[in-house]
């Protein structure tokens, strides 16, 4: 075995909760709004738990600490310790053993044990999420180690046990068919009160093996409309507020009570395609869709920044997936009627386009809210798409909505939002977006075998330079065929009120990193 050892780091987040604190822990504790003293860490975003199992709503309690993974993220995106404090891996690349950080335990007092990882990674290997992917042959635990033997190569696997569906938790947690009745993790704070779907709270945790942190005690509260967020962060009723939307971030930028700070995401706005409709199926269509859309005007006018102009599909957040030599996506609305007119679709009355047949060009494009730039963008590229003689009806929804659309065929077009980077390894979320493993936010209805085959090649012991050339191919491939449009890339936005220091965001989006911050004196 070739040892490997990372340095130790602690990731942080947080959550809310559409269950009863009975189905958390035991206990009966409640939160009055007079427990929520000047000392509680005050924190508000638009998120809300949808579960207790980590392959639903996972990231809530790894980003809050309450929960660790095997493997965490440094800034740059390089593994580092998390309950594992090193790894290891055979001359063969099948077989991976993990040391578990000495003194580790759950926050029912049990310690961290190989038994106890084993049984978690279990679960998850049959359950939503990044383990279904690794070729697992079987997993063995020792005292404090465990041990993933694998049937071929997997070099993304840290990535996976990085992911918040492989959260290790406490063996009281499971049912028996593995359901997860209740979180019992071992980072530095404890699930205190969960009210369903809006209120959580945490407190820190005795059994906490680390540094001890300065915030002892948090509040949570999911709100979904963007504008009453930025409220409570003026009104100083959060001590944080996350997911501002582009008007309140362009706003609260100049009220000197506040700190805003911003930081660039993996994650891309886009169009999700149905590409076996009958309208859609041919590339041309897809490629006058993207003519049409004003990126440049949608991020200056919608998202209040230039920067977020999407020129493709990878930002560059992603080094090594962003191409810059790549033809950046362009605006032309003349070409992109030339592409429809040359497929036999011409204009009516009503500046609407059909076919020799008289049917309309019409389409539907589903979105949601929680995301509140979302809507308004829609609305913008409604308008653009009406410019071009495409009439598109904008349906708001759940975002649960999309992923429904995509499995019963029903889904025409769809603009959501694609963290690329949700696990580390992007190769990972675009080989099930587009190499045939049938992603509810990938593709629809389009496959290109040769991209599939080369994003496989990633998952083995393949050199730098072949890799560098898969990666050139992907872009590549899928800004020409465009399965998937993009329109913008994204930001983390936050309002942070003055008495709180050491407060940063994570680019991952996999901490609040809440254990970092304190109080100013």
């Amino acid at each position: 075995m070739v040892d490997v050892f990372l340095p130790r780091r602690r990731a942080l987040l947080l959550g809310l909760g559409a269950l009863p604190l009975a189905a958390c822990r035991p206990g009966s504790e409640t939160l009055t709004q007079g427990e929520i003293d000047g000392q509680t860490l005050r924190l508000v975003g638009p998120w809300e738990i949808t579960g207790l199992d980590p392959s639903r709503a996972g990231y809530l309690f790894s980003r809050t600490e309450i929960s660790e993974t095997l493997v965490d993220l440094d800034d740059h995106g390089h593994y580092v310790a998390g309950l594992s404090s090193e790894w290891s891996v055979s001359a063969d690349r099948r077989r991976w053993r993990f040391r578990l950080r000495p003194g580790a335990r759950f926050h029912d007092g049990s310690p961290v044990s190989g038994t106890a990882v084993r049984q978690a990674l279990e679960y998850a290997r049959v359950k939503p999420g990044g383990l279904g992917m690794v070729p697992i042959e079987r997993i063995e635990a020792g005292e404090f180690t465990v041990d993933l033997h694998l049937r071929q190569i997997f070099e993304p696997l840290p990535a996976v046990l990085a992911h918040s569906s492989t959260q290790i938790l406490a063996p009281d947690c499971y049912g028996a068919s593995g359901s997860v009745r209740r979180i019992i993790g071992s980072g530095p704070y404890k699930l205190s009160l969960l009210e369903a779907p809006q209120r959580f709270a945490a407190e820190v945790a005795e059994t906490w093996d680390g540094p001890a942190p300065a915030i002892r005690r948090l509040h949570y509260l999911a709100v979904g409309r963007g504008e009453s967020r930025a409220l409570m962060a003026e009104s100083g009723q959060a001590d944080v507020v996350y997911g501002l939307d582009p008007a309140s971030w362009q706003r609260l930028r100049g009220n000197p009570r506040l700190q805003v700070q911003a930081v660039h995401l993996p994650r891309t706005i886009y169009l999700k395609l149905n590409a076996g409709h009958p309208l859609l199926a041919r590339r041309e269509v897809r490629e006058a869709i993207s003519l049409a859309i004003d990126r440049a005007g949608i991020a200056r006018a919608v998202l209040r920044d230039e920067s977020a102009t999407a020129s493709q599909l990878l930002p560059p957040v992603l080094p090594d997936w962003h191409d810059p030599a790549l033809a950046p996506l362009a605006t032309d609305l003349a070409h992109a009627g030339q592409l429809l007119d040359g497929l036999g679709w011409a204009r009516g009355a009503d500046g609407i386009r059909r076919d020799g047949q008289g049917e309309r060009l019409a389409l539907k494009l589903q979105t949601f809210p929680d995301r509140p730039e979302l809507p308004v963008v829609a609305a913008a590229i409604q308008e653009q798409m009406r410019q071009l003689g495409i009439a598109v009806e904008v349906a708001i929804g759940n975002s649960s909505d999309i992923p429904a659309g995509h499995r019963n065929g029903t889904l025409q077009m769809a603009l959501g939002a694609r963290n690329y980077a949700n696990i580390p390894d992007p190769s990972l979320t675009l080989s099930q977006d587009f190499a045939g493993q049938d992603s509810d936010w990938g593709a629809m209805g389009w496959s290109d075998p040769d991209l599939a085959t080369g994003l496989l090649s990633l998952q083995g012991a393949a050199g730098e330079r072949a890799r560098v050339a898969v990666r050139r191919q992907v872009t590549a491939t899928l800004q020409a065929e465009l399965p998937v449009i993009p329109v913008a890339w994204n930001r983390l936005v936050a309002a942070v009120q003055p008495r709180l220091a050491g407060f940063s965001l994570d680019p991952f989006e996999r901490s609040y990193r809440i254990s970092r911050m304190r109080w100013q004196s």
